[in-house]
């Protein structure tokens, strides 16, 4: 369900935002083509919006995994954290550009056991390591080495914890609206 937003917060926007906030706005405008309602949010510290950015770019370009194990990681995340707005977002990717099969997706939203076994073990252990605090034991690092993972694997979801913690976090706080972009994907 849609969180309450938490305090009351207004928004940054290109037009009220100054210095860093300000261009960090016009880069995701210019890259995504509109400025997602989580970002202004974000933009009322340039360090929150600036650590997203710089982790969420990070993650997709040097974590090792595919676009389809990308989303994975993210919507485990996500899910666990209870962020509707983050659920939206990365299940329109997933369903959009990333490639997750349809029946991956409803699962990754639901809370299911993934179809596909190496894509299960990697939803194990992101939980592990969320649910555990980045402490999952060393059976859960074991198991998803054995799946076929590596090391770069274990840092990478551990920065995707790290991207995730800045976006589910303000989106509890500021009770995010999702974006049009993302409605057909609202979580209830």
């Amino acid at each position: 369900m849609p969180r309450a937003p938490l305090m009351s917060i207004e928004p940054a926007t290109i037009e009220t935002a100054t210095g860093q906030t300000k261009d960090l706005l016009q880069s995701a405008r210019t890259r995504l083509g509109f400025v997602p309602n989580m970002y202004g949010y974000m933009g009322k510290l340039p360090g929150v919006l600036a650590g997203y950015m710089s982790t969420y770019d990070a993650f997709r370009s040097t974590a090792g995994f595919t676009p389809a194990e990308q989303e994975t990681v993210f919507l485990t995340i996500s899910r666990l954290n209870g962020c509707t707005y983050c659920m939206a977002a990365h299940s329109m990717l997933a369903d959009k550009m990333s490639g997750v099969a349809p029946d991956a997706l409803a699962a990754l939203r639901n809370g299911d056991p993934q179809p596909d076994p190496k894509l299960n073990a990697l939803v194990t252990f992101v939980t592990e390591m969320v649910e555990h605090r980045g402490n999952p034991g060393k059976e859960a690092i074991d198991a998803f080495l054995a799946a076929g993972y590596g090391e770069e694997h274990v840092m990478g979801v551990i920065l995707a914890i790290a991207c995730k913690t800045f976006s589910n976090y303000v989106n509890h706080i500021a009770g995010t609206p999702v974006d049009e972009a993302f409605a057909a994907y609202k979580v209830d």
